[in-house]
């Protein structure tokens, strides 16, 4: 019963460290994603050591199956509360409205407009914002508060250069620098 007990709590901490991994080393955090491989390598020898000592103590298998599964959701919640990266948010509204795209600006959204052409050449509006995947939420609940009908699409950027994200990111990384050196909390993008 204790060998399924440290079976079951080593994929609790071995999935989410997969997770963990697999994500840094597709946004190209090969540090990180090194040291998260290495946590990994050792957790997965420990568990599935145990479980091959006993191929016929079936609580053993059960403990690693269904720690694989409950590790799997652990590890999905962490990645959704780190929200790692940025993500491009595509809105098609009806009508132009220079007050969404003006409060999401006082938000600190990149936000850029322009007038599209939609089904049967009607006209629409589309705004096209990069933010950081931790603000998506607010992005789209703002949008939703102004434009309930809107059309509404993210998707996760491989690289982009240039622009404001890319200035914010400069001016908070030099922000970041001058706090460390007089010991405050960095501020955020």
């Amino acid at each position: 019963m204790l060998q399924a007990l440290i079976i079951f709590v080593a994929q609790l901490i071995y999935v989410p460290v997969l997770t963990l991994r697999t994500i840094t080393m597709v946004k190209g955090m090969k540090e990180k994603a090194a040291a998260l491989g290495m946590l990994e390598g050792v957790i997965y020898v420990v568990a599935l050591g145990i479980v091959f000592s006993d191929l016929s103590n079936y609580l053993n298998m059960a403990a690693y199956a269904i720690g694989f599964g409950v590790g799997l959701y652990i590890g999905q919640m962490i990645e959704q509360k780190l929200a790692i990266g940025f993500v491009t948010i595509e809105v098609n509204i009806m009508n132009k409205n220079d007050d969404l795209a003006k409060h999401l600006r006082d938000e600190g959204f990149s936000v850029s407009t322009a007038e599209v052409e939609g089904m049967n050449h009607a006209r629409r509006f589309r705004l096209d914002c990069t933010a950081r995947r931790d603000r998506e939420q607010e992005f789209i609940k703002i949008v939703s508060t102004y434009e309930p009908s809107a059309f509404i699409v993210s998707y996760e950027p491989r690289s982009f250069k240039g622009g404001y994200i890319t200035k914010a990111m400069k001016k908070n990384r030099k922000n970041k620098q001058k706090n460390e050196a007089a010991g405050k909390a960095p501020t955020p993008l």
